[in-house]
Formats: C-alpha cells, sequence, structure tokens
C-alpha cells in the first residue's frame, strides 16, 4: 500500500513539474496516433461513403470483410507490417522499420476497418433519407458522397474518436515495429509496460494519468466539436 501511495505521489510530481522524459513521450505517442488517425480517415470515410452509395458485385463482402477485421488481433498487425518493412520484406529498402512512420502503419491498419464501419453505419442510414432528392437532383456520385460526408459528419467525429481511442491505447503492434527505442520510438502505452516491469510505479502512473486525460479531453473535444448539446437537448 505504501509503494502504490508513493508512486501515485510521484506521478503527481513529474505531471506538476512537467518531467521531461513524461512530456517527451506524450507528444511523441499524441504526434503518432494522430498522424494514423488523419491516414485512416483519409481512406475510411470516402470508402464508407462509397460503399453506401455505389452498388457493385462485391460490396457485400467488402463490408463484411470490414465489419471481421475490426476484431483483427494488432499483434497479427504488427507482424504483417513487420515482415512487410523488415530488410528481407518488399519494402526494407525504406528503412521505415523501429521508426515512427513504421508505428503510424501499424495503427493505420489496425483503425481503417474500425472508422470504415462504423461510419458506414452512420451514412447508410442517411443515404436511406437523401437517396430520391440526390437522385432527382442528377447530382454526381461524387457529389453523392461529398454531401453525405458532410452531414454526416457529428457522426463520423465519433466514428474518428473510436478511432482515436483504440490507436492511443495500442501496445502489441507498435511494440513490434517500433521496438520502444528510448528518445526515438517509446509511446505511452509501450513506455507504461516498461516502467512497470522495472517497477517504477511512479513514472507508470503519470503516463497512465495522461494516456487517459488525452482520451477525455480528445472525447470532450469531439463533443464539443460536434455540438451534440444544444439547449434542453443532449
Amino acid at each position: 500500500m505504501v509503494d502504490i501511495w508513493n508512486g501515485m505521489t510521484q506521478a503527481v510530481w513529474l505531471m506538476l513539474t512537467l518531467d521531461p522524459e513524461l512530456v517527451e513521450i506524450s507528444l511523441r505517442s499524441l504526434r503518432v496516433t494522430l498522424s494514423a488517425l488523419l491516414v485512416a480517415c483519409t481512406i475510411a470515410l470516402p470508402l464508407a461513403a462509397l460503399l453506401a452509395v455505389r452498388r457493385f458485385r462485391w460490396r457485400r463482402g467488402i463490408i463484411a470483410l470490414l465489419n471481421a477485421l475490426m476484431g483483427l488481433p494488432p499483434v497479427v498487425v504488427g507482424l504483417v507490417v513487420y515482415v512487410i518493412l523488415s530488410r528481407s520484406g518488399p519494402l526494407g529498402v525504406l528503412g521505415l522499420l523501429f521508426t515512427p512512420t513504421a508505428m503510424i502503419v501499424a495503427q493505420t491498419v489496425i483503425i481503417v476497418p474500425l472508422i470504415a464501419s462504423v461510419a458506414h453505419q452512420s451514412i447508410r442510414e442517411l443515404w436511406a433519407e437523401y437517396h430520391d432528392l440526390l437522385i432527382s437532383m442528377n447530382v454526381s456520385e461524387t457529389q453523392k458522397i461529398r454531401t453525405l460526408l458532410w452531414d454526416s459528419r457529428r457522426a463520423l467525429l465519433t466514428a474518428a474518436l473510436a478511432g482515436f481511442g483504440r490507436a492511443i491505447g495500442e501496445v502489441g503492434a507498435i511494440m513490434i515495429v517500433g521496438g520502444n527505442i528510448d528518445h526515438a520510438t517509446r509511446v505511452l502505452t509501450t513506455a507504461i509496460a516498461l516502467e512497470t516491469g522495472k517497477g517504477d510505479f511512479g513514472l507508470a502512473l503519470a503516463l497512465g494519468f495522461v494516456l487517459i486525460a488525452l482520451a477525455v479531453a480528445v472525447n470532450l473535444s469531439i463533443h464539443w466539436l460536434g455540438r451534440t448539446e444544444r439547449g434542453d437537448r443532449w
């Protein structure tokens, strides 16, 4: 009990004094995750709208595949990305293994199916409402997709938030492709695992508090941007 209390006290002190190591790891984790989220949204959101608007042969199969990949084990993603980026892999010449870029790639692969699946559900419902109107206006497919993405932006923020939560808490895949290298690829989750194993509960708890704070801050930001609360309506 004394060790826990001492760890909590040290964690609070590290946060109040803005410990350089704590700040460095936190900023790197946030940078990697937000980069992966941006890339994933660029891929997943247009794909979700396209699957809602266009009818083609393999559409149902792709939707089922995206739903299935939502539960893809992160360590498997890490292993696949590791093999591809390793020296003997097809992209080994790029030298991306054990870099933040490799971590971004792994996180992107993990959250694209999640964001696309959640976004598709919302866009499909909106498409059912807008279908007749947009067809009667004789707009192009690109215009349909743009309209659906814009009018469902609040729901898409929720999809992005789900992706952020999945990415920021990921440890297995980024441990494999990043290597948890100090001052290079060490992020919040991998640092927590390392410091806990070393018995440094103060820094581990501080990192954990920062991780929770980031998740809450992003949640509140999405809530504010989406303006889900207006007047007496929640």
